[in-house]
């Protein structure tokens, strides 16, 4: 009787509660970037991106947002790169 509770039962366990957050934590811990790193990503970008357009590097701000920036909870790197024009 009891594993028919289970299999229906729509409430989540507390090992499955526990596997969730620590998936969240490695997901966290995995996105941390250190400054250096979070630098060259920018020049790569930014490299990749000018040959394509003009950019105004002076107004160029890449970030790495945490979980509570973003609606669905996932970390993402913002970059907000201004285009002069297209070559």
């Amino acid at each position: 009787m009891d594993l028919l509770k289970q299999l229906f039962s729509s409430k989540t366990s507390a090992k499955d509660v526990a596997s969730d957050r620590l998936k969240l934590i490695l997901i966290h811990d995995r996105a941390t970037l250190s400054p250096d790193l979070l630098d060259n990503i920018k020049a790569d970008i930014l490299n990749c991106i000018s040959k394509y357009v003009e950019i105004d590097n002076g107004d160029v701000d890449v970030k790495m947002a945490n979980m509570d920036e973003i609606p669905n909870g996932s970390p993402a790197l913002i970059a907000s790169i201004p285009i002069k024009r297209i070559k």
